[in-house]
């Protein structure tokens, strides 16, 4: 396909998406929020902000939690959640059609702008992707400590069978014998720098082409899990589904993959103009760590859940909201 096509389904796609809004249910977000340590702030009443996210579970709760916290916060947030592709939610907020979601450092980093080598210390990492990213119009608010890192993880079965630990070991198992090293990944890990094609480089194997098995993100860790197709796979380290499906993720004992916190990233005019959303989002994000973000995730990814209604749960715990 050329350039000039690619674009052009990119646009569609994405125009299709902000047309659609979120596909979860209008009312997650449609009751009133009450009072709780999110004050209302005058300079927001009637404010529509525009937020988005990406398509998978992770960032459908996210984008909940952003929008119930903005409603406590006086504004009338607009549901833009849902686009497919991290490229697709990036282009979005680059073009002015939506103001915020949630990014992870990592991706940005490495994705979006093209810094081959990730930065080992967390908060180092999302300080330079901050300074960098402010020349592409994007303010970076609100880092949480949860690190939803790219991995690669194997069902019981394959770990009993290779006695693989590491990802060192996964490689030397691709060497030694192909088929037994059947690995199920998503588009995005396949292709991306911070994905597949990197971790081969960096560990220094080539997993024949019979031997990847590409699915939708959401089938992957059911797949693993059966473990008729593939005994290994790439999974999100904080995705509930991990433990559900009886996963082991493989130590990156090289520490390939970068850290991936999830923070607000913001149009920098949208976060000139508003910028007491900072205070509302910091402390929010100052609880999500990995052990909460990945109990949130498994109550939507495993116990079926709905991403708002579990937000609106948490934040009221939390004692966000009442």
């Amino acid at each position: 396909m050329r350039i000039s096509q690619r674009a052009t389904v990119a646009a569609v796609v994405l125009a299709a998406a902000l047309a659609a809004g979120c596909t979860i249910g209008k009312d997650q977000t449609g009751s009133e929020v009450g009072a709780g340590s999110i004050e209302k702030i005058d300079a927001l009443a009637g404010a529509q902000i525009r937020v988005s996210s990406k398509e998978f579970d992770e960032q459908l709760l996210l984008g909940q939690i952003a929008l119930v916290a903005l409603q406590a916060a006086g504004a009338s947030p607009q549901d833009k959640t849902n686009i497919t592709g991290s490229s697709n939610v990036r282009q979005a907020l680059t073009s002015g059609a939506v103001d915020l979601y949630w990014e992870y450092t990592g991706t940005a980093w490495i994705s979006y702008l093209k810094r081959t080598e990730p930065i080992a210390d967390a908060q180092a990492q999302y300080d330079a992707v901050k300074q960098a990213d402010a020349a592409n119009g994007v303010t970076w608010w609100a880092r949480s400590p949860a690190n939803d890192t790219y991995a690669l993880a194997g069902n019981a079965a394959a770990i009993a069978r290779t006695g693989v630990k590491t990802i060192s070991d996964y490689a030397a198992l691709v060497k030694r014998d192909p088929a037994a090293a059947s690995t199920c990944m998503g588009p995005e890990f396949k292709s991306r720098d911070d994905g597949f094609p990197g971790l081969e480089k960096a560990y220094g194997f080539t997993l024949p082409a019979p031997q990847v098995h590409l699915l939708n993100d959401a089938v992957v860790y059911a797949g693993v899990g059966k473990g008729d197709t593939c005994g290994f796979g790439s999974v999100a380290s904080t995705d509930g589904r991990v433990a559900g499906q009886n996963l082991t993720v493989l130590e990156d004992d090289k520490h390939f993959f970068p850290t991936y916190n999830p923070a607000i990233a913001i149009a920098t005019g949208v976060a000139q103009k508003y910028p007491q959303l900072e205070q509302v989002f910091t402390p929010i994000a100052a609880k999500l760590d990995t052990a909460t973000l990945t109990d949130l995730n498994k109550k939507v990814s495993v116990d079926g859940r709905k991403p708002g209604v579990v937000a609106r749960d948490w934040l009221k715990s939390a004692g966000f909201i009442s």
